[in-house]
């Protein structure tokens, strides 16, 4: 985890791991004199984890990382054009060789700066001998939370993914990583739990914890067994300091490991998606529709043409099975289904207006998460321009009129008050450049450029560029607003 955390929640984590074996067991009645039950250790338990640690200590790296954030906004009253005032922050974590070769494993969030959650700029590797190494970004996933980085090293030290599902509830587990800066600092301590839901969401909901100390810095570092197998990704912890206070989770190797692999190759990871927002049955709702309590999950949004909505499910439909599985708070809907692999038909068991149901569904894959945010689109959100590195399209629209738009699909348009036959681009951010003089504003949509349908970011940079072309200081934009008619703007164009 990165080290610049002190949050009531913390992503952080390390662990340690040992295995206890059977000795003789030690009652609460037995009373023994001090001396006599320091003997009373069970057969094998580890007296140090010295001997595994000297093995293991190479594998894990230091990672540190740089990049310019935006801090502040500065404004020109004499252009009206608004500037990012930026700043260099370093920050950092922990991680661990799986290849002689340099590949290297981690938390996406020890390597995403800024509030877009962009890759750092830079990020720098020490090993456990002091050599640095500036590495590369193989690949991110955020939802998993993890990371894959890349060395120009060979014959180095690495380690081995486990499977958690081999482990016990009390099995003793040992961390190594980075906290607070202090690198190769190793903690010991055992598996409280495994498969704990803790109320993230998504496919990766599921996690190992451990009382093993971890604390800010920890986060991407390796919790290893008595086998030295990496059995889990420390990921963060659970404080009402922001440290340790022996409440910490890791991921499970088994679900981290497709991932890794799916990075390595440089392809997206795959997931299930029924394109449905839902909400748990809780006390109230259940006692409103004389339900059982925290059974079954409540279809509050259908997102038009994905699986969901060709299945027949509707809003206000509570879902009680997937794929003959209890949808339960510890095997949440969006959990079961994520882990179903795309194209798969399955059978939902519903509840609709009290009588019971059962749909048959095709299984779609999620779309990519920065997807996922722009189809939850708050025209009341205000956001403001945060970086310089658009494509040439985006770059002609902002630096030309001021705006930035996204394309229009049929969810948007559907939380706009629009038909979802409606073509055009939305706006996302408005600025304050020529376009919001001219009264444009985020949530606005823009159906043509000069009488010209407008379909796509490109077909507007392309209006735009035409005009420019002709010596014109200004382009006529067709402008629906709330599922309005179309009403018309002129928007001065910069040089």
């Amino acid at each position: 985890m990165r080290y610049a955390y002190a949050a009531t929640t913390a992503l952080l984590l390390t662990g340690s791991a040992f295995a206890l074996v059977n000795g003789s067991p030690v009652t609460a009645q037995t009373a023994l004199p001090v001396s006599a039950q320091a003997n009373l250790a069970p057969a094998g338990a580890p007296a140090s984890f010295a001997d595994l640690v000297a093995q293991l200590q190479p594998a894990v790296v230091n990672i540190s990382t740089k990049q310019k954030v935006q801090v502040a906004t500065s404004f020109n009253p004499f252009t009206g054009e608004r500037r990012p005032v930026t700043q260099e922050q370093a920050s950092g974590g922990s991680g661990f060789l799986i290849s002689a070769d340099g590949y290297i494993v981690t938390n996406n969030h020890v390597v995403a700066g800024g509030p877009a959650g962009d890759a750092v700029d830079k990020v720098t590797v020490t090993l456990f001998d002091g050599k640095e190494y500036t590495a590369d970004i193989v690949g991110r996933d955020p939802q998993s939370d993890i990371a894959l980085l890349k060395i120009k090293a060979s014959n180095l030290p690495f380690v081995a993914m486990g499977d958690s599902k081999k482990s016990r509830v009390g099995d003793w587990v040992i961390a190594i990583g980075n906290p607070l800066g202090l690198s190769s600092t190793v903690t010991a301590g055992i598996i409280s739990a495994l498969q704990r839901n803790i109320g993230a969401g998504g496919a990766y909901d599921r996690f190992i914890q451990t009382d093993t100390a971890i604390n800010p810095g920890n986060s991407g570092g390796p919790l290893f067994n008595l086998k030295g197998e990496v059995v889990g990704i420390n990921n963060r912890l659970i404080s009402p300091i922001g440290a340790n206070i022996g409440v910490g989770f890791a991921i499970p190797a088994e679900e981290a490991t497709p991932v890794i692999e799916s990075l390595k190759k440089g392809v997206r990871p795959e997931r299930g998606y029924l394109g449905i927002s839902i909400t748990p049955v809780g006390e109230d709702l259940a006692d409103a529709l004389g339900l059982e309590k925290n059974r079954g999950e409540f279809v509050a949004r259908v997102v038009a043409g994905e699986g969901g909505e060709k299945a027949g499910l509707k809003e206000g439909d509570i879902v009680l099975k997937v794929d003959g599985r209890e949808v339960s708070p510890e095997a949440t809907l969006s959990y079961i289904v994520a882990n179903i692999k795309p194209g798969t038909r399955i059978p939902l068991d519903i509840l609709r207006e009290g009588k019971p149901m059962r749909l048959n569904a095709m299984v779609g894959t999620r779309p990519p998460e920065e997807k996922l945010a722009q189809s939850n689109f708050n025209p009341e959100e205000n956001k403001d321009f945060d970086k310089d590195t658009d494509g040439p399209d985006a770059k002609v629209i902002r630096d030309s009129i001021g705006l930035s738009v996204i394309p229009l699909d049929a969810e948007i348009a559907r939380q706009l008050g629009m038909g979802s036959d409606t073509k055009g681009v939305v706006i996302d951010i408005a600025g304050q450049g020529n376009g919001a003089q001219a009264g444009l504003r985020r949530g606005d949509v823009i159906v043509s450029a000069t009488y010209q349908p407008v379909t796509s970011p490109a077909a507007l940079a392309a209006a735009i560029r035409t005009a420019k072309t002709a010596g014109r200081s200004a382009i006529l934009l067709g402008v629906k607003r709330r599922g309005g008619t179309t009403q018309y703007a002129t928007v001065r164009i910069e040089e």
